[in-house]
């Protein structure tokens, strides 16, 4: 699949251990999904998807460079709204982590609670999206 010239792909077993390291976490096989953006043969975001329980998903999202097109943004929120149709996504993200939780905040999603020391850095964010407030998922793009 090509998202405006760039690749995409669903291999969970390349996009989540990529996406667990940038993120701090830790990877195991059959964890979740995931949706990575390839751009001139090398992985340059992606988005783990876990935790699904019918209502919520968990989202974890890692990129550098400049990855976010309206296509990838689109894809990788059609796929829990749309195709797994949750309610919302839930994001947990290092509150340490001033570049992630600007970037969910510019996506659109809202800081619902903090879990104190829940990270070894110190804190926990939890941000959420419901599916009405997604602005991704407004209009049509090419995917």
């Amino acid at each position: 699949m090509k998202v405006f010239g760039n690749h995409v792909t669903f291999d969970a077993d390349i996009v989540g251990p990529w996406v667990s390291a940038k993120t701090g976490g830790t990877w195991t096989n059959g964890r979740g999904t995931a949706i990575g953006k390839i751009q001139d043969g090398k992985l340059v975001a992606g988005v783990l998807f876990e935790d699904w329980n019918g209502a919520n998903i968990i989202e974890h999202i890692a990129a550098e460079g400049n990855w976010a097109t309206k296509g990838f943004l689109h894809l990788i929120f059609d796929y829990p709204f749309n195709q797994l149709k949750v309610k919302r996504i839930t994001a947990p993200i290092a509150a340490s982590n001033a570049k992630s939780i600007n970037l969910v905040t510019k996506m659109g999603f809202t800081l619902e609670c903090t879990l104190a020391q829940a990270n070894p850095d110190g804190d926990v964010h939890i941000f959420r999206m419901f599916k009405e407030d997604c602005k991704y998922l407004r209009g049509k793009y090419e995917i």
